[in-house]
């Protein structure tokens, strides 16, 4: 069994935006939360949807799940008081619905709304073989290190280098035991690979599409919204 946990539970301060939360902001009509979970609703070798989200946006993701159809939500779940105890929290529900030993989580976050049905396809099956999936995008500008507020200590080899984005992909028996020990440990990490690398887990990684950014800065949703746009046209225009 496939099981897509989506993390919907920011408050989207660097956004700016003073009414809601960055993944509920809309574009023609529709939540960027909803854009996300489509991808996964519509993904033929996906099971199961978990919604880890604001407490007091539940009530309104029910009535969003209702509205589009999300027929595959089996849980919309609040959050921990960290980014690390939500994943806790959203490995804890998935595993009251699969078989542990034999399922597949992929972690992905609400606010990704431009990854694609091939990405999924590719983050599965390479955790079927490999134990995980980590999707990333090709680095295509310079990367530096800095020594301290206005020097350079170091520039990375970009042929080295990739960004790390989700989903994540992991086998769900694997990253709840070790989400568990992280938590008993007090142990803090940026995402989910870097908690998995921290315990010894080999990481493997599958390419996405440049476009899967997350969306966090009024630039990001401009580019999104233009993305959209674009792929638009080129139906209309049969291009």
């Amino acid at each position: 069994m496939n099981i897509a946990v989506i993390f919907a539970g920011g408050t989207g301060q660097r956004m700016n935006s003073r009414t809601v939360p960055k993944q509920f902001l809309e574009l023609h009509g529709k939540p960027i939360l909803a854009w996300t979970i489509e991808k996964f609703q519509k993904h033929p070798s996906i099971d199961k949807i978990i919604l880890v989200v604001l407490e007091d946006w539940i009530d309104y993701c029910i009535e969003m799940k209702d509205l589009y159809k999300f027929n595959k939500f089996v849980s919309i779940i609040p959050g921990g008081e960290t980014g690390q105890l939500s994943i806790k929290k959203g490995l804890d529900c998935a595993k009251q619905f699969a078989d542990l030993s034999e399922s597949i989580v992929l972690l992905h976050d609400g606010v990704r709304p431009l990854i694609n049905s091939d990405t999924i396809f590719a983050a599965i099956k390479c955790t079927l073989k490999n134990g995980s999936a980590i999707t990333v995008a090709p680095l295509t500008e310079t990367l530096v290190i800095k020594k301290d507020d206005f020097s350079v200590h170091d520039i990375v080899a970009r042929e080295n280098c990739l960004l790390a984005r989700a989903p994540q992909c992991f086998k769900l028996n694997e990253i709840s035991a070790v989400a568990e020990r992280a938590v008993l440990e007090d142990k803090k990490f940026i995402d989910s690979a870097s908690m998995m690398k921290y315990y010894g887990y080999e990481l493997c990684y599958v390419q996405g599409p440049i476009e899967n950014i997350k969306i966090t800065t009024p630039m990001d949703y401009y580019l999104f919204r233009a993305i959209v746009e674009a792929k638009e046209n080129s139906q209309i225009l049969g291009l």
